[in-house]
């Protein structure tokens, strides 16, 4: 409550308010309860405006009153006159913050005592002087946004105590300086070896590196031993370079063209300020992991990759987490953060129950530009880091030429984020040196800018020569740290252009060989998990639908009828009872959106939630199952992540309908399919995509099976269709117990969810494994008649063999022979091969799919189906002709389409050429 100037207050509503107060303390804001405190004490002792050896006066109680409220506007507003700008543009200023606007003049405040407003001795005036150099001085801190009181009392404290923010000592200071000569050394000297060579200088937000060490520090203090990092290029190789301790000859040699290894068959690889990393760090004697994730140039995606990373960590052997464990570090740009929306997404994770990781300790590299684009075109809000408070993220601004300013305030975030296990951010106010690239011209865009960061001295020459001025070191001193690491850098660059290497060693990345694996499962084993999927807590009450309805997987496993959802619960339930943890998130994971899965029953009287999966007896890894929120990128993205780190598990994400996808496009695009060849790493994540036309519409018919295709190359990924809950159950149990850990796609099904055609036997699952290709076995007694051979996959196949049916009950002959491709890539060669060999007098291979022409599998199959099929037989493709739009809009010519393609794939032309003998 911001209490306005002492002349609308009267003395009624002073009198009730303090009656309140006297009746419940708590029923008045801490501003009046902090003043009536105070007020009651100076009963006999007051100054002139008290009643002596009485309760004070009125007209004394509203300066006490007003000047308490100055004090909270100090602590509210003293963020906005701290200069925070390195570049020397004045804070903006809060009017509520002087006296005057709340009616005051310096001498009211002198005739105050200070134990009235909370201070020890002095008057009102020393408290309030005080409280400007405490909330306007290094640091500006924002956190009266926060909802818990209890947050808003801690930030008051611990400023006000003075016990995080205490001046450095002299050995701290020295410390410091060394650490930012490094990291300015370094960029002068690859500056002046490699000119005019992109390496996104982190010059004018040096800060930023002594800062991650500071955070490093002070968490290993607290339990940490593992730190994982997420940031983009800004200032990338340095952080390797002095935070995760790769060597100065590794960064040398690849400014000069040498790799260490390859990451793929093509050496294609990425460039050195995206690459990730792994080091130790020592913090008094104990070891800390710490791992810079890899990422693309699309800056903030990496967001909630590092989240996803760093869940998976902090899981114990026991399954438990402990959020201590793994300290989450993300490094922001200014116009990014404001600009891109994963950001929001992955802010809105934090929180969630299964997403949290303890906080995430968030550094906004604030250079005051986004590329040539300046502030008032990048953002709607005062400052760039404003989107975090929506999130109820406290924010702390420092000055980037204030080291010792912006090691406090790490002080200050580390233990705020240890302590209440809340993402904290401090936004690092710089510049940028040089352009968006060293061989950019910015003066082009912001010439203004330009001249005063020309003119300016980097950020160690400042703290250097206040150092000098307070005697901590001398000027010589400084001179002697640059001089020494100057010349160590220029001896190791040496000897590394003297080193006799190959550039460009050969030779692929190493990977790792797929075995075969079993994946059927014994029928007794299969029963008794069953039994125990069926089972939930004495007196739970489920809704009638689902009690009358789940139970049916019992008599399922005998009369054939195992549909898509019971086949995968008993997928996953194998897996865990062989040591295979599972773990799925999307919109509606837990019911799944078709009602098909109910793997999480609620208690309709009760509310109570149980998961049955989550508690089998012998499971020997953990099952978790969420609801998502509604972010397809974040979540994807933080699955992804997940399953980096997660080794022993398996990793699902699906998508409320498979175009959901479209919206994570550049987690596909750059994490997905391209990890392994940029940045040699490996995920396992499986996509869950419905896909199939049912008639609803261009939005929720396709998955966009073709955009996965585009991106498949050198074993980078798998993408299937299965048709049947069998094949979905083998394929799933491959996939978890696979050695090459790389993403599987699969296209899911919507109307064969629960299609009696489509169920499979308790055989399909005790024996066999995926099927590539699966041929038409109903047509193998007559293979000399057939003359069309078509392929196909998933719904279609269903809607194909009921037009056959109906055809042949009509009484007309059969000569269309139709097998399903269930896995695309990669592609099953000779499994193709194999099906057409079983038909000796065929005329035409035929492509049949729902998807337009342009779209679908026909683009990926169509050189891959005639190099299977052999070059004397016809391919032709059948479906919807070439179309902007995945599919109709109105059911009824959707009805009308589906028609045509099974008539015209059912059809054989009088005029057929026959197959050559050979």
């Amino acid at each position: 409550m911001s209490l306005p100037a002492v002349s609308v207050f009267n003395d009624g509503y002073i009198a009730e308010l303090y009656e309140r107060f006297r009746r419940d303390p708590a029923s008045v804001d801490e501003r009046w309860r902090q003043y009536f405190r105070f007020a009651q004490q100076l009963s006999g002792t007051a100054p002139a405006g008290a009643v002596s050896g009485a309760a004070p006066g009125t007209d004394f109680l509203r300066k006490v009153a007003v000047a308490a409220d100055l004090v909270s506007a100090i602590q509210r507003y003293g963020h906005m006159s701290v200069q925070i700008d390195p570049l020397g543009s004045p804070p903006s200023g809060a009017a509520e913050m002087t006296a005057e606007f709340h009616g005051l003049t310096e001498a009211d405040l002198r005739e105050i005592p200070a134990r009235a407003l909370g201070g020890t001795t002095g008057t009102g005036a020393d408290v309030v002087a005080r409280m400007r150099q405490l909330w306007g001085g290094a640091i500006g801190f924002e956190y009266d946004h926060l909802e818990n009181d209890a947050e808003r009392e801690w930030f008051r404290q611990t400023i006000e105590s003075q016990r995080l923010t205490a001046p450095l000592s002299n050995a701290e200071k020295r410390s410091l300086l060394q650490r930012m000569t490094e990291v300015d050394g370094l960029e002068r000297f690859l500056g002046l070896a490699f000119v005019n060579v992109k390496r996104f200088s982190i010059e004018g937000v040096d800060a930023m590196v002594p800062m991650i060490d500071e955070a490093i520090d002070r968490a290993a203090q607290s339990g940490t031993s593992e730190v994982v990092i997420g940031m983009a290029h800004r200032g990338r190789l340095n952080v390797l370079s002095h935070v995760m301790a790769k060597p100065y000859e590794r960064l040398f040699e690849e400014f000069l063209g040498k790799h260490h290894q390859t990451n793929s068959a093509s050496g294609t690889g990425d460039v050195k300020y995206h690459l990730g990393y792994n080091g130790e760090r020592d913090v008094g004697g104990a070891k800390v992991a710490v791992e810079l994730v890899p990422n693309p140039s699309h800056l903030e995606f990496v967001n909630p990759v590092l989240t996803g990373v760093a869940r998976a960590k902090q899981r114990n052997a026991d399954g438990s987490r402990d959020e201590t464990r793994v300290l989450p570090i993300v490094v922001h740009g200014d116009a990014a953060f404001s600009g891109e929306g994963v950001v929001a997404e992955t802010l809105n994770l934090a929180l969630l129950r299964g997403y949290r990781v303890g906080g995430t300790f968030h550094i906004l590299a604030n250079n005051q530009v986004g590329f040539t684009t300046d502030p008032v075109d990048a953002r709607s809000t005062h400052y760039s880091s404003d989107l975090a408070k929506g999130f109820e993220i406290p924010v702390l601004h420092v000055n980037a030429d204030d080291p010792e300013g912006c090691l406090l305030a790490v002080r200050v975030a580390i233990e705020y984020r240890q302590h209440f296990k809340k993402d904290v951010l401090i936004d690092l106010v710089g510049y940028r040196r040089h352009g968006h690239n060293e061989a950019d011209q910015p003066a082009f865009t912001q010439p203004k800018m330009y001249d005063v960061i020309k003119a300016h001295p980097s950020a160690r020459e400042v703290f250097g020569a206040r150092l000098v001025r307070e005697g901590v070191v001398t000027e010589e001193d400084v001179r002697a740290m640059a001089k020494d690491f100057a010349a160590a850098l220029t001896k190791i660059h040496g000897a590394v252009k003297e080193a006799d290497r190959q550039a460009h060693p050969t030779g692929e990345f190493a990977t790792v060989s797929d075995k075969p694996v079993d994946t059927a499962v014994r029928a007794e084993s299969l029963t008794s998990l069953n039994e125990q999927l069926l089972h939930w807590p004495t007196g739970f009450t489920l809704h009638s639908t689902i009690q009358r309805t789940l139970p049916r997987r019992r008599e399922a496993l005998t009369s054939g009828a195992i549909d898509w959802g019971h086949a995968e619960a008993l997928a996953f339930a194998t897996l865990l009872t062989e040591g295979v943890g599972v773990r799925i998130t999307g919109q509606d994971a837990q019911r799944g959106t078709f009602s098909h899965r109910q793997a999480v029953l609620h208690d309709i009287v009760t509310g109570a939630a149980h998961t049955p999966l989550a508690n089998l007896p012998q499971a020997r890894a953990p099952f978790e199952i969420y609801n998502s929120p509604l972010s397809e990128t974040a979540v994807m993205g933080f699955e992804y992540g997940f399953s980096t780190a997660a080794t022993h598990q398996m990793v699902l994400w699906e998508g409320q309908f498979g175009d959901f996808a479209n919206v994570a496009q550049p987690i596909i695009d750059q994490f997905l399919a391209a990890d392994r060849a940029k940045w040699g790493q490996d995920s396992s994540l499986v996509l869950l995509l419905p896909h199939g036309y049912e008639g609803q519409g261009p939005e929720h018919s396709s998955a966009r099976l073709e955009r996965f295709l585009q991106l498949c190359a050198e074993s980078n990924m798998v993408v299937a269709y299965p048709s049947t809950p069998a094949q979905y159950f083998h394929v799933l149990r491959r996939h978890g117990h696979s050695a090459a850990r790389r993403p599987l796609v699969l296209m899911q099904p919507k109307s064969l969810l629960r299609m009696p055609e489509a169920a499979s036997r308790i055989e399909d699952l005790t024996t066999g494994t995926f099927k590539s290709v699966i041929g038409d076995a109903g047509s193998i007694t007559h293979r000399d008649t057939v003359r069309r051979l078509v392929f196909c996959t998933g719904k279609l196949y269903y809607d194909l063999i009921a037009g056959r049916a109906s055809r042949a009950k009509a009484g007309a002959s059969n000569g269309v022979a139709i097998a399903r491709v269930e896995e695309f890539y990669p592609w099953p060669h000779d499994g193709v091969a194999a099906v057409v060999d079983d038909f000796p007098n065929i005329d035409e291979v035929v492509w049949a799919q729902e998807e337009p022409k342009n779209m679908g599998a026909w683009t990926f199959v169509s050189p891959r189906l005639r190099a299977s099929t052999g070059n004397q037989l016809t391919v032709r493709y059948l479906g919807r002709p070439e179309r902007a739009s995945p599919a109709e809009g109105y059911h009824a010519v959707h009805v009308e389409e589906q028609a045509r393609i099974v008539n015209d794939v059912l059809t054989i032309p009088v005029a057929s050429r026959k197959r050559a003998r050979v």
